[in-house]
């Protein structure tokens, strides 16, 4: 763990990883929320064409590297580009934070948090902000080795905290087919869950940032 940097005002400062949903301006589609679970079908497909757990091997300059992706996302090429060479190199960060916004986007929409279908490319309502590291001034070169270690008490956090989401989402489905709506504070708090997930995974899993993530729904 590393310790949490200040602001200008001694208050800490903000946490490189941010996320955000644009609250609902309008009615929510009552016949897309009641079909939500069979429409996501398509997005979800492409989704997993390129996720899931693969291995292979990637050019590192002039060498040979290890792959292992975590969902799609590249984590070991990373790990050890971090661990050797002290950089990461950009175009593997871009991949995985534009994959990762993918991702937000398609769970967003099987959360009810929106009703636009999830686009493969543009950021639409779903926001995912992650500051690009610079390796050898920013990264430890070996915490990369024990993150996914030290974020266990978040991730059994998180897992309490998803069963919580499946029920808030089941009474949200009910609230939107009656009222059209989705209840403001159900809304915050699913999006504060998957907020909380996202500076995880950034945090273990891309390996963009050493700050350890808070314990918090808030941005």
């Amino acid at each position: 763990m590393t310790a949490v940097p200040a602001g200008g005002d001694g208050s800490p400062a903000e946490y490189p990883i941010s996320f955000s949903v644009d609250y609902p301006d309008r009615p929510l589609n009552r016949v897309a929320t009641a079909f939500r679970v069979i429409l996501i079908i398509p997005i979800a497909i492409v989704l997993s064409l390129i996720s899931g757990w693969q291995t292979g091997d990637a050019g590192v300059d002039n060498g040979r590297a290890f792959v292992l992706t975590a969902g799609g996302l590249l984590f070991a090429a990373p790990l050890l580009m971090i661990l050797f060479r002290h950089k990461y190199p950009r175009w593997w960060f871009d991949w995985n934070v534009a994959l990762l916004r993918f991702q937000n986007r398609v769970s967003s929409y099987l959360f009810l948090l929106r009703d636009e279908y999830p686009s493969t490319d543009e950021e639409q309502a779903v926001h995912l902000e992650v500051s690009y590291p610079q390796a050898d001034r920013d990264l430890n070169r070996w915490l990369p080795l024990v993150k996914w270690f030290l974020a266990i008490p978040h991730l059994i956090v998180l897992g309490f905290l998803y069963i919580a989401t499946f029920f808030v989402v089941l009474v949200a489905w009910f609230a939107i087919l009656f009222t059209g709506r989705y209840p403001r504070g159900m809304f915050h708090f699913v999006v504060g869950v998957m907020r909380w997930s996202n500076r995880v995974v950034g945090y273990a899993f891309l390996l963009t940032t050493d700050r350890y993530p808070p314990f918090r729904l808030e941005q």
